[in-house]
C-alpha cells in the first residue's frame, strides 16, 4: 500500500480533457495547420493569415468579390443532376446531392452568368470545391458550355473559375462526355475572336484540366494551386520516378510555360480589370 494515494472522484488531480473545439467553429490550415476562425478566416477570404494558403472560396463569394456590385445575373440556376445511372453504393447519388445542397444553397458545383468588371460586361461561371469536390458531371459541363456560348452571343469575354477534383463518377460516361463538349465551346469562342480567361484555383485536376481549363487565351492561377492530370502518388508508381519539388503546383507549372499569371485572391479583380482593356 502507497502512503499517498490518488485522490478519487470530483477532487482527482487528473489532468483536465482538452477541450474540443465546436465543430463549425474553426479551421486547420492544410499547409501550416494553424487553427483558424471560421468567421474571420471568411473576412479574409479564406486566405490562410499565418501563411497566405488560399483555402477553397464559395462560388458566390469569389463571383461577388470579382464583380461589379450588383452587377451579377445568375443564368441556369434551377439546373440539377440526374441519377440517369441510378447509382447505387454505400450512399445514393441523390442522396449526397441532397446534402451537399442543403449545405452549401448550390444546386451543383457551380455558379454562372453575366456580370460586369469595371464596367466590362463579362460572361462568368465559378466552380465550388464544397459541393462534391467540384466535380464535372452533365450539369457542370452544360452550365460552362452556356458560359462560353454566352461570350458569342454577347461578345463578351468569358471568364470561368475552375476548382475540382475531376469528372464525376457518379454520371460514368455522361461525365467524361463533358470534356469534349466544353472544349468544343472554347473552339467556336476562338473562332470569333473572343477572349476565353481560364483560371484555375486549388485544386484543378484530372477531367477538368484535361479540357476546358487549359484552353485558355489566358491561363492565370492561383497561388500554389496544385494543378494536373493524374495525382503524384499514381505518377509516380506509374513512371517509378522521383518527382520534382513542387511538382503540379502552380509556380512549378509557370516556370515551365503552362500557366501565364500567378495573382493573389486579393488582386484578382483589380488585375482582371487590367487585362480586359486589352481585349
Amino acid at each position: 500500500m502507497s502512503v499517498f494515494e490518488k485522490p478519487q472522484g470530483p477532487e482527482s488531480l487528473d489532468t483536465p480533457k482538452r477541450r474540443e473545439i465546436p465543430k463549425g467553429i474553426a479551421t486547420k490550415c492544410p499547409a501550416c495547420e494553424q487553427t483558424l476562425i471560421n468567421s474571420q478566416l471568411r473576412e479574409n477570404l479564406m486566405i490562410c493569415p499565418a501563411c497566405g494558403h488560399h483555402l477553397p472560396l464559395s462560388a458566390i463569394t469569389r463571383i461577388a468579390n470579382i464583380t461589379d456590385p450588383d452587377t451579377f445575373q445568375e443564368k441556369d440556376g434551377t439546373m440539377a443532376p440526374v441519377d440517369v445511372l441510378k447509382f447505387t453504393g454505400s450512399t445514393s447519388y441523390p442522396n449526397r446531392i441532397k446534402s451537399y445542397t442543403k449545405a452549401t444553397g448550390l444546386q451543383d458545383a457551380i455558379v454562372c452568368g453575366l456580370a460586369e468588371i469595371n464596367g466590362r460586361k463579362v460572361s462568368i461561371a465559378a466552380m465550388d470545391f464544397n459541393f462534391l469536390g467540384g466535380s464535372m458531371g452533365a450539369v457542370v459541363g452544360e452550365k460552362i458550355t452556356r458560359t462560353l456560348e454566352r461570350g458569342v452571343e454577347e461578345k463578351c469575354p468569358a471568364i470561368v473559375f475552375s476548382a475540382s477534383g475531376g469528372a464525376r463518377m457518379y454520371e460514368g460516361m455522361f461525365s467524361l462526355m463533358q470534356m469534349a463538349k466544353t472544349s468544343a465551346a472554347v473552339a467556336r469562342l476562338s473562332q470569333k475572336s473572343i477572349p476565353f480567361f481560364s483560371i484555375l484555383t486549388n485544386p484543378t485536376m484530372a477531367g477538368v484540366m484535361a479540357s476546358y481549363a487549359s484552353l485558355g487565351d489566358l491561363i492565370i492561377a492561383e497561388p500554389k494551386a496544385m494543378i494536373g492530370f493524374a495525382g503524384a502518388r499514381v505518377i509516380r508508381e506509374t513512371t517509378q520516378q522521383e518527382l520534382p519539388k513542387g511538382f503540379q503546383t502552380a509556380e512549378f507549372l509557370q516556370e515551365r510555360g503552362l500557366i501565364d499569371l500567378i495573382i493573389h485572391r486579393r488582386e484578382m479583380r483589380a488585375q482582371l480589370s487590367r487585362l480586359l482593356q486589352y481585349v
